[in-house]
């Protein structure tokens, strides 16, 4: 009973921290990088579709993204879809081949983004926390109803917290690491 109440414990926390780096991958840092769309929806026969079903999305050069829709007929959607999003891009489009330039990135926005990143960073932490408490009422309540002894509740609340540390030390570090690529110029 305990360890099922770990393991799950364990999976959301992971989930936690999948969560953490998906969303870090959006921000975009000096370098192009095609996971920047990911998150785009286009608007593909009437139903919200990922920019990536409807379009190539490659890197041109270390600045510059294109985007080559598989229908002639999506071009403009795609591209109100990209200026409509909180990117702050402005594609070019040339033909059926849109080019994004990537401005570069200034002192005061690179600042701002590494605020972004740290509150994203605190969510996660809290999420973390969450988890630990739910898994620790989960003991309480075991306990309560004599399941299982105080000894053994106790011990399971510090594997709880040993879990919970490991996480938070994951995070802390997928933080720094995006600190630091925002910071190189």
């Amino acid at each position: 009973m305990i360890d099922e109440i770990i393991e799950d414990a364990k999976v959301r926390m992971g989930k936690s921290v999948e969560s953490l780096k998906t969303d870090l991958s959006k921000l975009r840092t000096g370098r192009a990088h095609t996971s920047l769309l990911d998150h785009i929806m286009v608007d593909y026969y009437g139903s919200p579709t990922p920019l990536k079903q409807v379009a190539n999305v490659a890197v041109e050069d270390a600045r510059t993204l294109t985007v080559t829709p598989w229908e002639k007929n999506m071009v403009q959607v795609i591209e109100k879809a990209i200026l409509e999003s909180d990117l702050g891009l402005n594609p070019n489009t040339a033909g059926t081949v849109m080019r994004i330039p990537l401005p570069p990135l200034t002192e005061e926005r690179r600042k701002d983004m590494i605020r972004l990143v740290r509150q994203e960073g605190e969510a996660a932490r809290v999420a973390i926390r969450n988890i630990r408490r739910d898994a620790n009422n989960d003991f309480k309540e075991l306990l309560k109803e004599k399941e299982i002894s105080e000894d053994d509740a106790r011990r399971a609340e510090e594997r709880v917290q040993k879990l919970t540390d490991q996480f938070v030390a994951e995070i802390d570090q997928i933080l720094q690491a995006k600190e630091k690529e925002l910071m190189e110029i």
